[in-house]
């Protein structure tokens, strides 16, 4: 045999290893010349996940009022709750042209929960024949509506602050994008639709009793907050640490700042709304409603009553989605971020046109 032909060809570099290989090298300088910010990321990133995950989810009341959500969820379905929306929904969605089912998970967040919802109506959208595309539009009309009860409250103090008309802006911010949405995004980008009679629709409404919907409710709750929200919001403000101490977030947050201003919507609470959380934002904006625009306030209303914030939109409705659906995670990433630039770009319309026919 041939010396030069027993010798085995060498394998060429990937394009991961070569990333792996400088990862590699940065580390060995890091710890050279600059240990310090290797800790100083990390430290970054734990302090920021820390008061969310523990204060917030942990011991907080949104850990719980997530399981409670998911409970009263599976109560409503197993009352009927699905199976009624249906047969009120089917007209107006038959006139458009797309599954019924798509409103189920928005009508279950103004109710309840954007992850519980996400849970429980998940499924049903599979169950009843949705396309891909249906799913998506499931996901994009579900952000366009506050994720929490007590959003929606405080919502209506701050419009009552303001004298402003309140059931009018309600209308218009959360009840007409459940019919407006669809239609926009199947003339748009999701186009496979297609209208089910009620007579091809399967029952939604379960036949376990009263004791296993309960219980095994609350514990699907704890599965969904322990194994799927934690995790996700986890890595989410772990990165936003990490952007913090790099010097990269100041610059974000300052354009979303100036953006927020553009678009008539209160900056503070607008950056709280997008970035921590919609509930807290609105309770800080009704107490200073009154001293605010008008238009300020009803831009931050409509635009805290949405899927905000981030953690949401990267995180939990990802995680939450591709498990219940036939999506991926970046499929159902993308269904949510197309809604909430929709509901940002509606938050500033409805403040700057309507703003004088609201009050």
């Amino acid at each position: 045999m041939n010396e030069t032909s027993a010798i085995t060809p060498r394998k060429r570099l990937r394009g991961i290893e070569i990333t792996g290989l400088v990862l590699v090298v940065l580390s060995f300088l890091g710890l050279i010349f600059a240990p310090h910010h290797i800790s100083g990321v990390f430290d970054a990133m734990l302090n920021k996940a820390y008061p969310i995950i523990v204060k917030v989810f942990l011991t907080g009341k949104v850990g719980v009022a997530i399981i409670i959500s998911v409970v009263i969820g599976r109560i409503l379905e197993r009352l009927g709750f699905t199976d009624a929306l249906m047969r009120l929904f089917i007209p107006v969605t038959r006139l458009i042209g797309v599954n019924s089912s798509i409103i189920v998970p928005s009508v279950y967040n103004i109710l309840g929960d954007i992850n519980a919802a996400g849970r429980i109506a998940g499924p049903i959208l599979v169950k009843a024949g949705a396309t891909k595309d249906e799913q998506k539009m499931a996901i994009c009309t579900m952000v366009q509506s506050q994720q929490s009860f007590s959003t929606f409250m405080f919502c209506i103090i701050a419009l009552t602050a303001i004298q402003a008309k309140v059931f009018v802006v309600i209308l218009i911010s959360v009840f007409a994008p459940l019919v407006i949405v669809p239609l926009l995004m199947k003339l748009t980008f999701w186009r496979d639709t297609r209208a089910v009679p009620l007579d091809e629709m399967p029952s939604f409404t379960p036949k376990t009793g009263a004791l296993p919907t309960i219980f095994g409710a609350a514990k699907e709750g704890a599965e969904l907050l322990f194994l799927l929200i934690i995790p996700a919001v986890g890595v989410i403000f772990a990165f936003i640490g990490a952007l913090e101490y790099i010097g990269i977030w100041a610059y974000i947050e300052g354009g979303l700042s100036s953006l927020l201003s553009a678009l008539s919507i209160d900056p503070e609470s607008g950056i709280v709304s997008i970035l921590a959380s919609p509930t807290l934002a609105t309770a800080q904006l009704k107490e200073v409603a009154a001293t605010l625009p008008p238009k300020m306030v009803i831009g931050s209303v409509v635009l805290a009553a949405s899927g905000f914030p981030l953690s949401v939109i990267f995180g939990q409705i990802p995680a939450i989605w591709s498990e219940a659906t036939e999506l991926t995670h970046f499929e159902a990433m993308g269904a949510a971020v197309i809604g909430v630039v929709m509901r940002l770009i509606t938050a500033g319309l409805v403040a700057t046109l309507l703003t004088p026919l609201l009050l």
